[in-house]
């Protein structure tokens, strides 16, 4: 692999650590199966492309965007809290609705983003493009966790952790646990949408479809964190997720750069089977690796 292909999977493993952390509030803290994720990370896109356009400062341009994914999080958690809709049931719906939404806002299939300003404008040029991105990226990324790692040893963060390890019991110790739920789903989509506001501008253009697959992306990124640095403290939970996108973001790139898969007639037009195959192995790891575990003490 080049060293430009490596660069390449660490910005977009960089701006999916976004989404990784925005998945670990809404399925690690609160318990929440949330698919809002496929919704708010274009939705991030669109807000931000569009204010882009209309001539906003690109970083208030991505405020925006968090501000509308924040949104879109707290209309799913209120549909579960208040309605009583179940929770994977009102973030299809949310998902759903958020696709003509999306479309409303960019009032297009995509939008181009080609020669407008970006939060990379003054700072990246030809020659160190491959990697200011990502450390302007990383910088974003950075002050995120660091903000994730102090909001949940508060006391409003550790009522939302109460609200998701045991809810009967978070409520018996009088926590309000429908606000709890709803700042969580709002903070979770707002990083996912942060995440989406950031895309669009390495891509020069927004796209309705780029949220597809978001949630499998985040999941698989929390899972092979998981599996790689398990902790139980907030700062190396949060870490292992941002690594588990990266090495996510680079085990795709080796493998659709692989002289070998290419040989027996693997592709770019693979790139979701050889994702599925990833979130497969993913998902297994944690099984064989207590599995030897317990043979090793037996």
């Amino acid at each position: 692999m080049s060293l430009i292909a490596f660069f390449a999977a660490l910005e977009s493993g960089l701006i999916y650590g976004l989404v990784a952390l925005g998945v670990l509030i809404s399925f690690r803290i609160l318990d929440f199966p949330d698919l809002t994720a496929d919704g708010s990370f274009p939705l991030g896109g669109a807000v931000t492309a569009v204010a882009i356009v209309a001539g906003f400062n690109p970083w208030i341009a991505c405020i925006f965007g968090m501000l509308a994914g924040a949104v879109a999080g707290v209309v799913t958690a209120w549909l579960h809290v208040k309605l009583g809709i179940l929770q994977l049931l009102a973030s299809i719906l949310v998902m759903v609705a958020l696709y003509s939404i999306n479309l409303r806002i960019m009032g297009a299939p995509n939008l181009a983003l080609l020669g407008e300003e970006s939060v990379f404008s003054g700072l990246v040029t030809d020659e160190n493009g491959a990697w200011m991105r990502c450390i302007i990226i990383g910088m974003v990324l950075l002050v995120a966790k660091l903000f994730l790692d102090w909001f949940f040893n508060t006391e409003t963060g550790l009522s939302m952790r109460a609200t998701g390890s045991n809810l009967r019991m978070a409520q018996a110790q009088g926590i309000n646990t429908s606000w709890s739920t709803i700042l969580g789903m709002a903070i979770s989509n707002a990083l996912i949408a942060l995440g989406g506001a950031l895309f669009v501008q390495t891509q020069g253009g927004a796209d309705l479809s780029i949220g597809i697959g978001t949630i499998v992306i985040g999941l698989a990124a929390v899972i092979i964190g998981e599996t790689i640095i398990p902790a139980k403290r907030i700062f190396l939970i949060t870490l292992s997720v941002i690594v588990g996108a990266f090495l996510y973001k680079l085990f795709i790139q080796i493998a659709l750069s692989s002289d070998s898969l290419r040989s027996i007639g693997f592709g770019s037009q693979d790139l979701n089977l050889i994702t599925a195959l990833l979130v497969i192995v993913a998902l297994v790891l944690p099984q064989i690796k207590s599995k030897l575990i317990t043979k090793k003490r037996g």
